[in-house]
């Protein structure tokens, strides 16, 4: 059986970085980005790697076009792996739109996708070290409906338990990768009986083009680079690996975590130690 892999937010920064990995890994890739260039990425990328690659463009919260994906990935072949990096940052749109691409987004790629697992199909998705940093105590309330993202009212009753503060970029980019955690942990045990695995990756301080577009609006992210015990930010390729070992059959009885790459930083905050 030809083998399908799947990597989002593909045309540049970490979603590249994992394509680049999972072209080694499967017969057929998939790139998949909202920027119609990714075709042009995909032609670069298959003509150095064994896959045979194409460009998909997809918006992630479009629930027609992941219908699409998932419809094409059956026609090539039995899903293998999904690398899920697509999402935005704080500093590119409202609360509402980061919640809606970074954690209902990864809940309708789940939803298309899991008619599709068999034994041995992993996703990763991306999540952030933010929530782990940030949102410090138990939230029941929170949590129960970040359970549902797929909800009809799931952003109305969720900024009635939060309140206005959610209305923060910041503070709603944490709790969309908390819900992205949770997420993952539910998709794990949901996929786990015909053999499938999810996980979610947390990236720290990374050097990517998005990362640095956050970098010039939030000072502290330097600060987190000083106190980051290995003295330095993360590369593309740093989260890449660790994504790539997720799926790969070397992590057959690794499900329903969360892998944090950050370069010890968090550590360092949760310890009070100074580099």
């Amino acid at each position: 059986m030809t083998t399908v892999g799947i990597a989002t937010g593909a045309g540049r920064g970490m979603g590249f970085s994992c394509a680049e990995r999972l072209a080694m890994m499967v017969d057929v890739l998939l790139l998949v980005d909202r920027d119609e260039s990714v075709g042009a990425v995909a032609e670069e990328l298959a003509s150095r790697v064994p896959a045979r690659v194409e460009g998909f463009v997809l918006d992630v919260t479009d629930a027609e076009g992941m219908d699409r994906l998932a419809t094409r990935v059956s026609e090539l072949g039995e899903l293998r792996a999904v690398a899920h990096a697509a999402g935005i940052s704080p500093s590119m749109a409202d609360w509402r739109r980061i919640f809606v691409v970074d954690l209902v987004g990864t809940a309708l790629l789940a939803r298309a996708l899991r008619p599709l697992t068999v034994a041995g199909s992993a996703s990763v998705y991306f999540a952030s070290m933010a929530p782990l940093l940030s949102i410090t105590e138990p939230h029941p309330a929170a949590d129960a409906i970040l359970a549902d993202p797929l909800a009809d009212d799931f952003l109305d009753r969720l900024h009635e338990v939060l309140g206005a503060q959610v209305e923060d970029p910041g503070w709603a980019y944490s709790w969309a990768k908390r819900g992205v955690h949770r997420f993952a942990q539910q998709e794990a045990v949901r996929v786990g009986p015909l053999g499938g695995r999810v996980c979610s990756v947390s990236p720290g301080i990374i050097d990517t083009p998005q990362g640095r577009q956050e970098a010039e609006q939030h000072a502290s992210m330097q600060m987190l680079v000083e106190r980051t015990p290995l003295g330095r930010r993360g590369e593309s390729a740093d989260v890449a690996d660790v994504v790539a070992f997720l799926l790969s059959a070397q992590a057959r009885f690794v499900t329903g975590i969360d892998v944090l790459v950050d370069g010890g930083v968090l550590a360092a905050i949760r310890g009070g130690a100074a580099r």
